[in-house]
């Protein structure tokens, strides 16, 4: 994250504001209702480290965005499997489920 905010910045000079950022995984509810995603919240606090570093080292970043609050269905595949969001929702690859929502650890 850090080399690559430099990167751009060196190249580019204008302000740099991070979009869809975050990481899909395959969270898994557990039968008292939580998500315990601490892979996730190591991740997002390392990115937010490196982002850090960067504006030490004077990158002018004024803006960051996780990929999305709520897992969501992939564009791409159609799948819901693999998850981004910082609240569950309970539904599968074929569109059963719930639907309930639920915050993962990531979420505090």
């Amino acid at each position: 994250m850090r080399y690559t905010l430099n990167h751009v910045y060196d190249r580019y000079r204008l302000p740099i504001i991070i979009t869809e950022n975050g990481l899909g995984a395959h969270d898994e509810l557990t039968s008292d209702n939580l998500i315990h995603d601490n892979y996730r919240i190591d991740y997002t606090k390392k990115h937010f480290q490196q982002m850090q570093e960067a504006i030490t080292d004077g990158v002018d970043l004024i803006g960051y965005t996780s990929w999305g609050i709520i897992d969501l269905v992939s564009c791409s595949t159609g799948e819901m499997s693999k998850r981004y969001g910082f609240i569950y929702v309970d539904a599968d690859d074929q569109g059963k489920g719930s639907f309930k929502r639920y915050k993962k650890d990531s979420f505090y």
